[in-house]
């Protein structure tokens, strides 16, 4: 009997810890990390098609996501100022990465490889899809920072600011409509949302 190691290798997605340059108060594993992304993801999905005239597909978006770090089970998380420090760790760091999501391809069965290549290689990724997973990726990122920032660790006051200028650069308007109308209640205590959740069925 023939088996494969394409679910077991993700789940060690769990053990793979993100921000390893900075000092982390919470830290952050790779796992939830994706679940994260894959949530906004889709929201901003939603958002463009039912806001801004769009015609994409949340669960295709939202798929893309769950898989957009899959590459890492292998080699590991590079923290973006070493990944950008030049093109040539760039560069290089992009090849690395297409063969490490080709080797992720090849533990799943042949009949299962074309249906998960869209999601799994970014080579092939619709390019709406991966504009709207990238903008996730970075809303994920800044609501990491604020919860840093929110613990009073200030290792993550200059990534928070470079991350919000770079959601804004992408003008996006589905971006800008989840900065603000729901980034701001990541912030809130157990109590305040439950609080909030009382006020608003009627409730003191």
């Amino acid at each position: 009997m023939t088996t494969y190691r394409f679910f077991a290798y993700l789940s060690r997605l769990r053990w793979i810890k993100r921000w390893g340059l900075k000092r982390n108060v919470i830290e952050e594993n790779v796992m939830e990390h994706s679940w994260q992304v894959a949530t906004i993801a889709h929201a901003l999905a939603v958002i463009r098609n039912e806001q801004f005239q769009g015609q994409c597909s949340p669960e295709s978006v939202a798929t893309a996501a769950l898989y957009h770090d899959v590459g890492e089970i292998i080699t590991g998380d590079l923290p973006s100022p070493i990944k950008y420090h030049s093109s040539t760790i760039t560069s290089a760091y992009k090849a690395i990465e297409d063969e490490a999501e080709q080797e992720m391809l090849a533990q799943l069965p042949d009949w299962m490889r074309k249906a998960y290549t869209p999601y799994l290689r970014h080579q092939s990724m619709d390019p709406e899809v991966a504009e709207l997973v990238k903008a996730a990726d970075l809303i994920s990122a800044y609501l990491k920072c604020q919860s840093e920032l929110n613990a009073n660790n200030q290792e993550f006051s200059r990534a928070a600011l470079d991350i919000e200028r770079k959601i804004r650069k992408l003008e996006h308007p589905e971006a800008d409509y989840f900065m603000t109308h729901f980034v701001e209640s990541y912030q809130l205590t157990l109590d305040e949302l439950l609080i909030q959740h009382e006020k608003n069925n009627g409730r003191r």
